[in-house]
């Protein structure tokens, strides 16, 4: 029979786990200003430098389509709110 082995133990000198590095690479950003509702994004610009011109293009193709999906979102989500209050702006 083979014998027992206790279980592998980490060394006090091992470095102690680090937590992940989180960095805003892309944000979306809907205000509100009365009835006004408008949408706007933005990249990190190391990002940016990095992209070429036909990935800047699409990129910015695309995320014109969110913010407008974004943003009338929270227009129809505004509004529900609204009558659902029984408000009146």
């Amino acid at each position: 029979m083979g014998e027992k082995q206790p279980p592998a133990q980490q060394s006090e000198t091992s470095e102690p786990q680090k937590r992940p590095v989180e960095t805003e690479i892309l944000n979306v950003n809907v205000e509100r200003k009365g009835q006004e509702v408008s949408a706007k994004w933005g990249l990190h610009p190391s990002l940016k430098s990095e992209l070429t011109p036909d990935e800047w293009k699409e990129l910015t193709d695309v995320m014109g389509k969110v913010t407008d999906i974004v943003g009338k979102r929270f227009v129809e989500v505004l509004a529900r709110g609204q009558k659902e209050a029984g408000g009146t702006a």
